[in-house]
């Protein structure tokens, strides 16, 4: 099954953002596209729009004046559904809500053709849902595109229970011969971005609500030890808080209230207070004129310890041994050990973070992942109260003399960064056990439709087989509630990598 000819017709109906992003993709592509909205003069004027938005396209050197004239002819808005009875694909983005979306498709069945493709853009809604109310549910897919759809690369091709693999396929090879990337997923909540970065969002409110630490600490380690291009807390700021927590909440309740996607009070209070984010003028953060850039915590300067002793090779930390020797920091390893720890003077231990927490072993501080410590521009500690302030105070001081802003953060299992990471692999490995998409798709789906350093299989295969399921193990114990149980898949995944080690454990 190949790709729409670009001498079919594509249809979008719904003329807001999204639905003038899609209509703008197809359009650049070469085909004709009629715009349709049940608003008289909706239609015109996203045309107009759309228009624009060429314009500036050949203002940027990104289109040609005689390509930007081609494709005008091509837009045509419509008056009515029947305008659009000769299109090979009708893609709906219009208000998100189920009724509304079949009462659509409903009434277009009656217009367009029977090979007529009928697309879906929800971000929330079951596809299989929407196509259940239909005569033909086969030809129905989703087909979801993220905001900006002209810029963003992502399609997401969901395949409701009823596709036929034939429409999904149509879809998958339209969706790349428009110059996007699509992926495959089944009709699952959340699809595969919305429902696998969940914890990216939801585990840095824990450790806010946990008095662990505040926003902009939180997204600093966020963004400069693990990578992200922005923290959690900022980027609802710009998602928009209401927008974000309805879509936790309908994957939520999706799942059937499943207590691994479990929304946060404290969003729910700051929408509930009005406090949208940038929208709003305040999320998280002040966003008014002359309001104060919140800063994360830095500690303060301290002095770094003359050596360390090496118990083990740190395991996903052990390129800090290279970087703690190129500082002159001598470096003696225990070769009886099989740890992963670093002895300070003190005799207290610094430890990755492994999902226990500090105050149940004599002198421990912890350290958080990153993805490159070499790179790194921050790294976070985590001690308690029992903690001795000699080595806190070592620990500060090493990793300041490996070039880094250090923040102290509470004496929360799992830290920020190593929490997070093993929560997202641990779903990404439910989701391929149970059919929603392969590894590869998950992967490419991370990266390009929240931009995620690596894919959750880049960070499992970086960090070991049984690293994820270690952590969350133990977090488990910690909060039984089941929020961090391991999933099967990734207890199987964990298990088989021991049996081939030849484990008896």
């Amino acid at each position: 099954m190949t790709a729409l000819d670009l001498n079919s017709p594509v249809a979008v109906v719904g003329t807001g953002t999204m639905g003038q992003g899609i209509a703008q993709v197809a359009l650049v592509a070469g085909h004709f596209v009629r715009l349709y909205d049940a608003v008289p003069g909706r239609a015109r004027e996203a045309a107009d729009a759309i228009g624009a938005r060429l314009d500036r396209l050949v203002e940027k050197d990104r289109l040609t004046a005689s390509d930007r004239d081609a494709a005008r002819t091509r837009l045509v808005p419509a008056e009515h559904l029947t305008d659009l009875a000769d299109c090979a694909l009708v893609v709906e983005a219009v208000l998100e809500r189920l009724d509304v979306k079949q009462q659509l498709f409903r009434e277009l069945e009656d217009v367009v053709d029977e090979d007529c493709l009928l697309a879906t853009n929800t971000s929330s809604l079951s596809v299989t849902a929407v196509a259940g109310a239909l005569r033909n549910p086969g030809r129905v897919v989703g087909l979801h595109f993220f905001n900006p759809a002209p810029l963003l690369p992502l399609v997401e091709v969901v395949s409701g229970f009823a596709t036929d693999v034939s429409s999904a396929t149509r879809a998958y090879e339209t969706a790349r011969a428009w110059g996007k990337t699509p992926v495959a997923c089944a009709d699952t909540p959340g699809f595969i971005v919305n429902r696998i970065a969940r914890p990216f969002y939801a585990e840095a409110f824990a450790v806010h609500e946990a008095q662990g630490a505040e926003p902009a600490t939180i997204d600093a380690v966020l963004r400069e030890s693990g990578g992200f291009k922005m923290g959690a807390f900022e980027l609802t700021d710009l998602i928009g808080q209401d927008v974000n927590e309805s879509v936790t909440h309908s994957v939520w309740r999706a799942f059937f209230q499943d207590v691994r996607f479990t929304p946060s009070l404290a969003q729910q209070r700051l929408v509930e207070s009005g406090r949208l984010g940038r929208k709003s003028g305040q999320g998280w953060y002040d966003y008014t004129d002359g309001a104060e850039r919140d800063e994360p915590h830095t500690a303060e300067p301290a002095q770094p310890p003359a050596y360390v002793v090496a118990e083990g090779d740190l395991g996903p930390a052990s390129e800090l041994l290279a970087l703690i020797r190129e500082t002159g920091i001598q470096v003696r390893e225990d070769e009886e050990d099989h740890g992963t720890r670093l002895v300070m003077p003190s005799g207290g231990q610094l430890a990755l973070a492994d999902g226990q927490t500090s105050v149940e072993f004599r002198d421990v501080v912890y350290f958080d992942l990153a993805l490159d410590y070499r790179r790194a521009t921050r790294i976070a500690l985590s001690a308690s109260q029992d903690t001795s302030q000699q080595t806190l105070a070592e620990a500060v001081g090493l990793f300041q003399a490996l070039g880094k802003d250090v923040s102290v953060i509470g004496d929360v299992p799992g830290m920020i960064v190593a929490r997070t990471v093993a929560r997202i692999v641990d779903l990404a490995h439910d989701a391929v056990a149970k059919g929603v998409a392969t590894e590869e798709d998950i992967d490419t789906a991370m990266r390009l439709g929240v931009n995620y350093p690596l894919g959750p299989f880049e960070w499992s295969r970086r960090l070991g087989r049984n690293w994820a399921y270690a952590l969350l193990d133990d977090l488990h114990m910690r909060d039984p509630s089941g929020r961090y149980a391991p999933s099967l898949a990734l207890y199987r995944h964990a298990y088989a990598s021991d049996k081939r080690e030849g484990s008896t454990s």
